[in-house]
């Protein structure tokens, strides 16, 4: 388990990686992919992989993420990578790489077929913050006929 730079306990590779994974999700990202490569490489544990449609879109996506890892995790970056061409963002982790793609420069790169001896994770079964927003909560009524 890594640790913060205070040194309290981060959440395991994998709870980062679907966190990851949502916030993608969260700020309209399409194609969301995690991939568990624990068994193929010691480098990293899990690749997370998301396609945005605009340089702007990727930027957004890969600063909440930044954003969301740091401050609330206390996960520090070890890298970035692509920023300022945005055609292929990197944010390394250490042991989750997020990667985030224009929709032509991912089909190029192939990384899901690069990497194919990989198993897929699925996506979190949680709601993402979207949907929760959009989901209309019926009141709570109560039944008077009892008292």
């Amino acid at each position: 388990m890594n640790k913060t730079q205070s040194g309290n306990k981060l959440p395991s590779s994998l709870e980062r990686a679907r966190l990851a994974a949502r916030l993608i999700v969260d700020n309209k990202g399409e194609d969301v992919r995690i991939l568990d490569l624990r068994e193929i490489t010691q480098a990293f544990d899990f690749f997370v992989i998301g396609s945005g449609t605009s340089r702007r879109q990727l930027h957004a996506i890969s600063d909440e993420i930044d954003e969301v890892f740091e401050k609330q995790l206390g996960d520090v970056r070890n890298s970035i990578s692509g920023y300022q061409e945005s055609r292929w963002v990197v944010l390394d982790y250490g042991d989750v790489v997020v990667h985030l793609f224009e929709p032509e420069t991912r089909e190029y790169y192939a990384l899901e077929d690069l990497w194919g001896k990989g198993k897929e994770i699925p996506l979190d079964a949680e709601v993402s913050k979207a949907e929760v927003q959009e989901t209309p909560v019926a009141p709570i009524v109560e039944d008077e006929s009892n008292n």
